[in-house]
């Protein structure tokens, strides 16, 4: 049993054995599955087999370079194949890999850096300005991904080439100690790696002040992982399709790490532009995708939806918010079905799912319980577990639950309960099935005139008025009921939508008290990477 840093209890394995970290999985993976394709990226493959040298040769010449067990390695690009090469070799050595948001700003950076503690960063060459600039008087030490047509800078002191520093590693290895299959390595493998040890810190999107790092144990990716790959109907023979950013602890935990573990196939795309991933999915002849209910909505508004064979995809995943009717029967019509979800970086990040034979009947809800996840509802004014039909905050537990939060140990703390549970902070309640549903974030729900509105549910309401694409609902001031709601809407091209128009559309559907009386039509909502509106950004802009 290992006791984190903050003092909570990491999972144990619970099985009586060794089982090692994700780090090995690659080497694994090549014994059954050597010559199989790995990643797809830019019309290229790489087979396990390929895969499973770079890893090994990139960890031997980061342990040269000093990465111990321990350590921190970050890592700052898009989707390319050195992300999932450096989380590999990272987690082989039992060091730990922190993935960067490629949205933020230097400064922005600057903070995540220095509150992990990070040692080397590892960035595309694309972002090698903001990388110099974050990393600017710290003694980290840099290696640079020459990618594509970017040009390959002219390296300073303690910055390096990427294929160099893999070049710079032997392409043999000494077998450590007696013989065993995968084999354990001479400069790499210094010492075992349980399921308690930590893999990743992943930074929470920080909605509010300074954002948190989670602390993802190699049991929390693994428990997570074999759910997805229950749940999910993931094979060898599957071909996801990987086109949300791999920063973001869904497209790594619920769509790498199963594709990985499974020995099937990652088609990685750089980026998401909706006629591209049409294309792929025909020409790849993908057969599961992830993203959010935008990237969904944008491709079958996209020209090529009607003529673009997607006949291969088997299963869709959709996370972030619930997914509009109108797209939900636009997939219908092509005879597909979405898996929707709900999780958070603190859960690795599967809590719910819809299994697609139910995505019609439970249409609203976020699904049951992954494998190996429970769930609870608490009144938030009693205190007390509720049954169906009661709202309240959403509790979570199970093997995927991240330990603790990094040097932050006030709030780890304050997110679990005395009895273990994490407290999520959204605001949900559960059907006689058990399916969850999820009307607000706790600290989102507007409270006017002391009647609770949910704002999920008015967004809900107000995306079934035609041509709206987007819509985020927030809680202004006001002097007679303390607070109201106000929307902030997006329009497809060509439509329009006043305060009048959007009161008589909801009349019908909702309480008085739950419509908002004002409007503003923005050309974008703003978002963090995984696809979540910012909406204290928003709240802002109605208090300017």
């Amino acid at each position: 049993m290992t006791v984190s840093p903050s003092g909570r209890t990491a999972i144990v394995t619970g099985l009586g054995m060794h089982v090692e970290g994700i780090g090995n999985w690659i080497r694994r993976r090549a014994v059954k599955s050597r010559n199989f394709p790995a990643i797809v990226f830019r019309g290229r493959e790489t087979t396990y087999g390929e895969l499973a040298q770079r890893v090994d040769r990139l960890a031997a010449a980061l342990a040269e370079r000093g990465v111990a067990p321990g350590d921190r390695v970050a890592y700052l690009g898009g989707n390319h194949p050195s992300f999932i090469e450096s989380l590999f070799a990272t987690t082989l050595l039992g060091a730990i890999f922190v993935p960067l948001n490629t949205r933020l700003a230097p400064s922005e950076l600057e903070y995540q850096l220095d509150d992990s503690g990070t040692s080397m960063l590892i960035s595309t060459s694309a972002l090698e300005a903001t990388a110099a600039a974050a990393a600017a008087g710290r003694r980290i030490r840099r290696i640079v991904v020459a990618d594509g047509d970017e040009p390959t800078p002219a390296n300073p002191p303690f910055v390096e080439d990427f294929e160099a520093v893999i070049d710079s590693a032997p392409t043999e290895f000494e077998v450590d100690g007696h013989m065993q299959y995968p084999p354990r390595y001479v400069g790499i493998d210094r010492e075992m790696i349980t399921l308690s040890d930590p893999a990743l810190i992943i930074y929470t999107s920080g909605t509010t002040g300074r954002p948190k790092g989670a602390v993802l144990t190699h049991g929390n990716l693994t428990w997570n992982t074999l759910a997805t790959i229950v749940d999910y109907d993931v094979t060898s023979s599957s071909r996801w399709i990987l086109i949300s950013p791999l920063f973001h602890v869904a497209s790594l935990g619920m769509g790498l790490l199963p594709t990985i573990l499974k020995g099937a196939t990652v088609l990685l795309q750089e980026r998401f532009v909706a006629a591209e991933a049409l294309r792929a999915i025909e020409e790849l002849r993908a057969t599961h995708i992830s993203g959010v209910p935008t990237t969904y909505q944008m491709m079958m508004e996209d020209p090529a939806w009607e003529t673009t064979d997607i006949s291969s995809l088997q299963t869709m995943t959709c996370g972030g918010s619930p997914v509009p009717r109108r797209v939900i029967d636009a997939y219908a019509k092509r005879g597909l079905a979405f898996s929707g979800g709900y999780g958070m970086t603190e859960a690795s990040p599967g809590v719910a799912m819809i299994p697609p034979w139910e995505a019609d009947r439970k249409v609203g809800t976020s699904g049951v319980h992954m494998f190996f996840t429970q769930f609870r509802i608490r009144d938030t004014e009693t205190g007390q577990i509720v049954g169906p039909g009661r709202h309240g905050e959403i509790e979570a537990m199970g093997p995927n639950i991240m330990p603790y939060y990094w040097n932050r140990p006030d709030a780890t703390a304050e997110a679990f309960t005395d009895d273990g549970w994490f407290r999520t902070g959204d605001i949900g309640f559960t059907d006689e099935d058990g399916f969850v549903t999820i009307v607000d974030r706790a600290k989102d729900m507007i409270i006017s005139g002391g009647e609770n509105v949910y704002s999920a549910e008015v967004e809900l309401a107000i995306q079934t008025i035609p041509g709206v694409t987007g819509v985020a609902v927030v809680g202004v001031p006001d002097d007679r009921w303390g607070e109201v709601p106000h929307a902030f809407v997006t329009l497809a091209p060509g439509h329009e939508l006043d305060v009048e128009t959007l009161i008589a559309h909801l009349e019908p559907k909702l309480a008085r008290y739950k419509i908002p009386k004002t409007l503003d039509i923005v050309d974008e909502l703003p978002r963090t990477a995984s696809g979540k509106v910012q909406k204290h950004e928003l709240r802002g802009k109605v208090a300017h």
